[in-house]
């Protein structure tokens, strides 16, 4: 009995991603603007307010931020990339963890912070 509890253990830290284990689902991004006025719009569909920190969805696509503040850039892209924790689930757990993370898309990361450019 103590083999398969041992066993079920074994599997399921086998199966875990790394970046699935240590990355929240979501990112948290300071936003500010080339001012430092504050501005407005949406990320994804999704209001903020700036300058302050957005909570942005880990996902395999670029994050589009669209400023309704008059002045500023109507439209800036923050590129995703792959989280460097991954690499290490490669190395140390194999597929089955790079696997985790691809699907979970825990692998992605942001900038940690943005500036939109405005105009004074």
């Amino acid at each position: 009995m103590k083999l398969v509890y041992v066993s079920a253990i074994a599997l399921t830290v086998a199966l875990s991603g790394c970046a699935s284990i240590l990355n929240d689902k979501t990112q948290a991004i300071n936003v500010s603007s080339s001012t430092g006025s504050d501005i407005q719009g949406t990320v994804n569909g999704m209001p903020f307010k700036a300058p302050g920190v957005v909570s942005v969805i880990r996902e395999n696509k670029n994050k589009l931020f669209v400023t309704e503040t008059e002045g500023c850039t109507k439209e800036t892209i923050v590129e995703k990339s792959v989280d460097p924790k991954f690499f290490i689930n490669i190395l140390s757990g194999g597929s089955f963890g790079s696997s985790t993370d691809y699907a979970s898309d825990k692998m992605w990361k942001y900038n940690e912070s943005v500036v939109i450019a405005c105009k004074k």
